[in-house]
């Protein structure tokens, strides 16, 4: 059980590679976003959760019109965007940094240069080294979300959709593959721990 209170927090962060990525990025751009909303109490860390469900849940939420930038008139109404397929190298990064974030009790699209930052080689990694790391090279564009806190699919995907950068994540038709990753770490400071990982490989 995890009984302290403590802020749900949320990161999003997009990458686009205009090069092959054995050339290595010469231009490229990336976003975060961050925000908090309120504790809750007395978290049952029982949750389970299967791929299917994930999958269904965000093109739940890519099958309709979302505003996600409702107090930015030039940003414009988004979607509805095509479904996204699960791709397991994808969910093989987002789990490398759940587990990261779970295990070493750290926040942030960075690793957190521990062990537990597989990638890192003892340095912090970042978001798109990861993914690259576990098979998904060649892309186009990929994009990370991540959450704390948050003891159901529905708690974590409303806090998202709440958020102007991790709504356009999910919603960007530039996607066409995602993975997701929960890992339960009760004695941490957010306990549930959620990573996004978006994708599209070139044609």
């Amino acid at each position: 059980m995890f009984n302290t209170i403590s802020k749900i927090k949320l990161l999003s962060a997009i990458f686009t590679s205009l090069l092959i990525i054995g050339c290595g990025p010469t231009n490229n751009s990336v976003t975060t976003n961050s925000s908090a909303i309120a504790g809750v109490e007395d978290r049952q860390l029982d949750i389970t959760v299967n791929q299917q469900e994930l999958l269904d849940a965000i093109n739940k939420a890519r099958s309709v019109q979302r505003d996600c930038y409702p107090n930015d008139d030039s940003r414009g109404v988004v979607g509805p965007s095509p479904r996204l397929y699960w791709n397991n190298d994808l969910y093989a990064s987002a789990l490398e940094h759940s587990t990261d974030l779970a295990k070493s009790d750290t926040f942030s699209h960075y690793g957190s240069g521990t062990e537990y930052d597989l990638t890192g080689n003892g340095k912090p990694s970042i978001f798109y080294e990861r993914i690259v790391a576990n098979g998904y090279s060649n892309y186009y564009s990929v994009g990370e979300n991540i959450a704390g806190g948050q003891q159901t699919l529905e708690e974590v995907m409303e806090a998202w959709l709440a958020s102007p950068g991790h709504c356009a994540n999910i919603m960007s038709p530039n996607y066409t593959e995602v993975g997701v990753a929960l890992v339960i770490e009760s004695e941490s400071t957010y306990g549930t721990y959620w990573t996004q990982n978006f994708g599209s490989k070139r044609r």
